[in-house]
């Protein structure tokens, strides 16, 4: 309770008029950590932001509106590490894509509610139609990568979307199992960010070998 007074208080002291929008995806996202998806109302939310129960509706046409808004939000956040991750070493290498699959796994550990809200069917699928530019520009940042990684090597007969799905498949099945305390589990100590690189570049050496491509 102590520490969601604490948060309350430091989103109020960052609102201002102008700014309700920003605040109640503020609110929310940090309902969503400490509650759950389905734990508040969107009166909890304007308790926290410090607005009337009426503010809202002038943004959001209802609370799963103003959910919608916070996983869009976390797309753009996701979008933003994993670019910085692949930016982080030369285009077209391994090295951008082992660090963007990095870079997915540590937001999932970081914000792992969010994580899982904005891939959970009910949220993402019924209402994707709030999200989907938000989600396609993030998937956007992976295929620019394979496709710069393709081209380096001339890869003329290699399609980018074939090459990106497993990719995202293998950091999203790591970034789950991370959630799930699976490795813990099994196999303690593993370091998730050494896996996704291990894997990522077993993977794309064993496409280069399939293509006649020797390079590393």
């Amino acid at each position: 309770m102590a520490t969601e007074k604490s948060a309350a208080t430091a989103i109020r002291a960052r609102y201002h008029h102008g700014h309700l929008r920003e605040t109640l995806i503020e609110a929310a996202h940090r309902l969503i950590q400490e509650r759950g998806p389905n734990g508040f109302s969107m009166a909890d939310a304007c308790r926290m932001a410090g607005v009337s129960t009426a503010a809202p509706y002038r943004h959001f046409a209802d609370r799963t509106a103003l959910v919608a808004a916070v996983i869009g939000r976390g797309f753009e956040d996701l979008t933003v590490r994993i670019r910085a991750g692949r930016d982080s070493h030369p285009a077209g290498t391994m090295d951008s894509i082992i660090a963007m699959g990095q870079a997915y796994v540590a937001f999932a550990a970081d914000d792992g509610s969010l994580f899982q809200l904005m891939w959970g069917k009910r949220f993402y699928g019924i209402e994707r139609k709030h999200m989907a530019p938000a989600g396609d520009a993030c998937f956007n940042v992976l295929l620019e990568a394979v496709d710069a990684f393709r081209r380096a090597r001339d890869l003329t007969g290699v399609d980018t979307l074939t090459v990106a799905l497993p990719l995202w498949t293998l950091v999203h099945g790591t970034a789950s199992l991370v959630l799930g305390d699976c490795y813990e589990a099994v196999a303690p100590g593993t370091d998730p960010g050494a896996l996704v690189a291990t894997a990522t570049r077993a993977y794309l050496t064993g496409l280069l070998v399939e293509v006649g491509d020797q390079r590393p």
